[in-house]
């Protein structure tokens, strides 16, 4: 009854707000803030790879949140571990051995996170019947989208000011994540109150907690005797095999000074140029290509998408060749880069959604969302290495070189044709 009484819109923006932004700061504040903290390249691409780690293996964990306590239980859980390792992070940067100390708080703050997705997607279907969903799932996703520019452009810009207020960089940062360690406690505490308890939310035990872990394993083992599993696994792991490197040292470069052959921009310039121009362009290409498959299908657009997302890459090939002086050039080769990066995550959404059609459907598209992030992960860990080998401007032509075995295994997929025309809808955020 409690349900009922309580408007969608009172939690459903609130909630997916809070979910993108432990993962927005986990993925790209964090390469951002130890830069400015003279970590290496090699150092910064290695262990905030691994911070995909709980993403990649969320799948695997999923049944835990279903078979204890609530899912309203966990989110707020969650939500509160989340908050701590907000808080670790903010008291640890100005210590000796913060790198250790921060990192391992953000290792708390990415397995919250991904335990939060999978309890808040959970609750949402729970909470809302099929026509509040259907109605709810472009507001989510814009809210967490929101939460994308919230720390990709105002929590960096925030930095960036109070590293030039404070002239201590450490000091800088810390105050941002305390800042935000209090915006996140607040947004616990109203969820605390303002969720609902639906009648459906509770915990399987028992009989039914057998039946749901058999369940998982015939789910997880049917996934992979699909039809095309080879080039499906080939696909998921490789098509973003050049993004996977260059999204982890794209914002050091902008920050580098000259004489390490960066572009020597401010803090609050990157978070200017990724956090909103750069945000606006990969929020637009994403619609553009969401529109462009619902006329022609994926099958039609796979290939093109595919050169969207990759072609950009070589912006950064001339930007490391020439080191531009002109803020403007840098902003529109990033604007580009990230208009063609959402235009072709398109095609990476809608295969997912294609290949998990079936009886298991949403069991096999999180198995999915599982494999992307270990795509995303491991190309990532040596990035940092390569370019500190090779300086940026190979460094940015081994990225475009990467993005070969993608085009590739495009050739063996056998999409049906004329899926994702109209009746499919891209429903994923960006990760």
């Amino acid at each position: 009854m409690q349900h009922q009484q309580k408007s969608p819109w009172s939690w459903v923006p609130s909630l997916y707000f809070t979910q993108g932004i432990p993962y927005v700061i986990v993925m790209t504040v964090a390469v951002i803030m130890y830069k400015r903290l003279d970590i290496s390249n090699t150092d910064i691409a290695l262990y905030t790879s691994w911070l995909y780690l709980p993403w990649m293996i969320k799948p695997l964990w999923s049944p835990v949140v279903d078979l204890l306590k609530t899912k309203r239980w966990w989110i707020v859980t969650m939500q509160l571990l989340v908050g701590a390792g907000l808080a670790g992070v903010a008291f640890t940067i100005p210590m000796d051995g913060f790198f250790q100390y921060s990192l391992a708080f953000l290792w708390l703050l990415a397995f919250s996170s991904a335990t939060h997705d999978i309890a808040a997607d959970g609750f949402y279907m729970l909470a809302l019947n099929d026509g509040e969903q259907s109605y709810f799932v472009g507001i989510r996703s814009t809210f967490y989208r929101i939460a994308m520019i919230a720390g990709q452009g105002l929590l960096v810009i925030a930095a960036g000011f109070f590293e030039e207020k404070t002239g201590n960089i450490p000091l800088a940062w810390s105050i941002t994540f305390w800042g935000i360690t209090g915006l996140f406690l607040l947004l616990l505490l109203y969820h605390q109150i303002i969720l609902p308890k639906p009648a459906a939310d509770k915990s399987v035990s028992g009989e039914k907690s057998r039946d749901l872990m058999k369940e998982f394993l015939v789910t997880f083992v049917s996934f992979f005797e699909k039809k095309g599993i080879v080039a499906a696994l080939l696909f998921l792991l490789l098509y973003r095999l050049g993004e996977a490197q260059l999204v982890k040292l794209a914002s050091p470069f902008l920050l580098d000074p000259a004489k390490e052959g960066g572009l020597g921009l401010s803090t609050g310039d990157v978070g200017l140029i990724y956090g909103t121009f750069g945000i606006g362009a990969l929020m637009l290409g994403g619609i553009t290509g969401g529109l462009a498959v619902s006329r022609k299908g994926l099958k039609y657009w796979l290939l093109p998408m595919a050169v969207a997302m990759n072609a950009p890459n070589l912006a950064f090939v001339y930007l490391s060749w020439v080191l531009p002086e002109s803020i403007y050039l840098v902003g529109a080769a990033v604007v580009v880069e990230q208009f063609g990066y959402g235009f072709g995550f398109t095609a990476y959404v809608m295969f997912m959604i294609w290949f998990s059609e079936g009886k298991h459907k949403t069991a096999h598209y999180a198995i999915c969302t599982g494999l992307m992030a270990a795509g995303m992960m491991f190309p990532g860990m040596i990035s940092g290495w390569l370019q500190e080998m090779a300086g940026y401007p190979l460094f940015f032509v081994w990225v475009v070189l990467c993005t070969i075995p993608g085009f590739i295994i495009i050739r063996y997929l056998k999409i049906t044709p004329g899926f994702g025309m109209k009746k499919t809808s891209v429903k994923s955020s960006i990760k």
